[in-house]
């Protein structure tokens, strides 16, 4: 099965007017010549659809689509001198699952069973909402996480409390800072909201600031999470090994595609320590997550993303794992002419 076409677009939707729009969500196509088509999701924009038109593409036109992990190395090492983070591995990543979904419908099999899997039919999920949780979706998860950011301590740690008395002491409750604190601001925040007992803070300082990580992962009496806005298994096996957080959040369509969070899983397997992809309840990540996570927790998908079909509903707190070959993701017609 070759590889005979690469197209790459970014689908119009109604996503957040900043850089989720600017430098969003792209679509990756890969045709063969056996008629099969391979879709995935990348980052990066414009910019990436860029880098697979003059870069990754005329690495692959003509190969075989296996074995894909080979073909990860070659765009790395492509892409080397001017990627190893940011948009040159979204761009990488949305080829990457591409080639995925062909080795699973090649297989006539689903991503999770590639992965040996699915130990999990079936995933709790957990709501990600900005500033207090709207009343409509109180009772249907188990667990919520509220977006703060910048902002007085008083006020934020209000919104944490409010949030704790509106999901009652059962339901788990996390925070996200959006890279916007510091290590002090951190452990004060950490210190008045303990009796709320979140369950994670989440990116509280920038990626590259390790030496905070390294204080709060001592000082810090809530566990910190991160990994959003970080690449590649090997940036990831520094934070694993160092543990400089508690949760790992690689996002399957950012860090390298569906090759590196396989490996991702792999390191913090043999380290210990927890894996909660981000937008893990997306059609891309839910096989892993399945397969490879032995307490899965998926965080609800990108609204916005309205072109990606077959997404299976969360219902009443729970999302089922696609079955259908390769991802099981569906891309209608309209969305598709625009890759080509």
């Amino acid at each position: 099965m070759k590889i005979i076409a690469i197209h790459a677009c970014q689908p119009p939707c109604a996503s957040p007017p900043d850089w989720r729009t600017a430098l969003g969500q792209i679509l990756v196509a890969v045709e063969t010549d056996t008629g099969l088509v391979g879709y995935g999701v990348g980052g990066g924009g414009a910019a990436a659809i860029h880098i697979i038109a003059t870069v990754l593409r005329d690495l692959l036109l003509g190969q075989e689509v296996e074995p894909v992990e080979e073909h990860w190395q070659a765009m790395y090492r492509a892409t080397l001198p001017f990627g190893r983070k940011g948009v040159a591995i979204m761009a990488l990543s949305g080829v990457d699952l591409a080639l995925w979904d062909l080795r699973g419908k090649a297989a006539q099999r689903s991503i999770a069973e590639l992965l040996d899997g699915p130990l999990h039919r079936r995933l709790p999920t957990y709501a990600t909402v900005w500033g207090d949780i709207p009343d409509a979706l109180i009772g249907q998860h188990t667990a919520f996480k509220i977006h703060l950011g910048a902002g007085h301590l008083d006020a934020l740690v209000e919104v944490v409390r409010r949030a704790r008395d509106r999901v009652g002491p059962q339901a788990a409750l996390m925070v996200d800072a959006w890279m916007k604190w510091d290590v002090p601001f951190t452990l004060r925040f950490a210190e008045r909201v303990a009796p709320c007992r979140l369950d994670w803070i989440e990116e509280p300082l920038p990626p590259d600031d390790l030496a905070g990580y390294a204080e709060l992962a001592r000082r810090a009496p809530i566990p910190i999470a991160g990994g959003e806005h970080e690449f590649t298994a090997a940036a990831f096996a520094e934070l694993i090994q160092r543990r400089l957080h508690q949760v790992l959040q690689p996002d399957v369509c950012w860090c390298g595609g569906l090759t590196e969070l396989v490996k991702i899983y792999r390191i913090a397997r043999e380290h210990g320590m927890r894996i909660c992809p981000h937008r893990g309840g997306e059609i891309w990540a839910l096989p892993a997550l399945a397969a490879l996570d032995p307490e899965p927790l998926a965080e609800s998908g990108r609204p916005w993303l309205t072109w990606v079909g077959g997404q299976p509903p969360i219902v009443a707190g729970f999302i089922d794992v696609p079955t259908a070959p390769g991802f099981g993701v569906v891309i209608a017609e309209a969305v598709w002419r625009r890759t080509r």
